[in-house]
């Protein structure tokens, strides 16, 4: 199988390519990333001789055309997709998250060519807290921020042109992922890392936000199960019973490093923070049979942990630009 990873030097893509290596070593795999500061070649250590690597935006017509017309199957990964920065500048979400998809969409149209499109939990907003509800494939779509609406956006897309126009496509909306490659501006790396230099974690507000976690390799075989055996035109919630709020994965980064679980400051919200995400995935398990393989978070973190403490030269580099930036932040919130 001929297969086009979008976004395969990012955090999730990338991890797919060595993923699908790794258990399909017959496919031939063709990776589109614009190498932004969130993706980077180095994501594709000991797999990019076996892969072709074009640099290059997603939303470039001729270029997505050219790459799908050979493609047997295209996985859509590529996505801006880090909250803070979409409320500080909106157009590039706009661009690769929408425009991109379409250029896609149009692309897979003409060529008949199998497309999975990746997606968020977040396109369907939060829950309360104390609300014992969790998303499913029928939640109403309520995004909150420039990221998450663009998500959702694309999303609809996808819909429309399945039923508009026969594309053969399927869709997947996932929990948080965390694992190896993760860049340090997302919130477990970057607490991973903290540790590591030295420095105390921080904490938006209270840390009783809710999230449902998911090791990345999790998400991933679950993508190709959807991709072999989901049925065309619909959308699987991904999800691995993971609820944790941000104030027990700070606690349990330290614990589990050896640190005193409460050695983390407390720094102002941010705005339009999410109260709470959680995924009922009952159709992918029940329909096609899918369980992840991590069984706890805590399982799941632990290997996390160890990848970062043993792949420094990875992380490294953009861990000083991504502090500073923080920082920045940080201090227009406080004025």
């Amino acid at each position: 199988m001929k297969v086009l990873v979008t976004g395969g030097a990012g955090f999730i893509g990338s991890n797919f390519v060595h993923l699908t290596l790794a258990t399909r070593p017959d496919a031939e795999i063709t990776v589109l990333d614009k190498l932004t500061y969130a993706g980077s070649l180095a994501s594709l250590d000991g797999v990019l001789d076996r892969v072709r690597f074009v640099e290059g935006d997603v939303a470039d017509p001729e270029l997505v055309d050219g790459l799908v017309a050979g493609a047997d199957l295209v996985v859509h990964f590529a996505a801006e997709s880090h909250n803070d920065n979409s409320l500080d500048d909106p157009a590039p979400f706009v661009r690769t998250n929408l425009l991109g998809t379409f250029a896609l969409l149009e692309a897979v149209r003409r060529h008949d060519v199998r497309y999975h499109h990746i997606s968020t939990d977040e396109v369907y907003g939060d829950l309360e807290l104390d609300d014992p509800k969790k998303f499913t494939e029928d939640t109403p779509y309520n995004p909150s921020s420039p990221y998450s609406s663009t998500k959702a956006g694309s999303d609809l897309l996808v819909r429309a042109w399945v039923r508009s126009f026969g594309i053969r496509a399927t869709i997947s909306n996932c929990s948080n992922n965390y694992g190896p490659r993760q860049h340090v501006e997302k919130f477990i790396p970057r607490q991973i890392t903290n540790v590591i230099d030295g420095v105390r974690p921080k904490l938006y507000g209270a840390g009783l936000n809710v999230r449902d976690w998911i090791h990345v390799d999790d998400h991933n075989e679950a993508v190709w199960t959807i991709v072999e055996q989901g049925r065309i035109g619909e959308t699987y919630l991904i999800g691995a019973d993971g609820e944790v709020d941000n104030l027990t994965v700070v606690r349990l980064v330290l614990e589990l490093m050896g640190q005193d679980p409460d050695a983390f400051d407390h720094v102002t919200d941010r705005a339009g923070h999410d109260l709470r995400y959680a995924i009922e995935a009952g159709r992918l398990r029940t329909e096609l049979g899918w369980t992840p393989r991590y069984g706890t978070f805590r399982d799941g973190l632990a290997a996390t942990i160890e990848w970062y403490r043993e792949n420094e030269a990875w992380w490294r580099p953009m861990k000083e630009a991504t502090e500073a930036r923080y920082a920045r932040t940080q201090q227009v919130l406080a004025r």
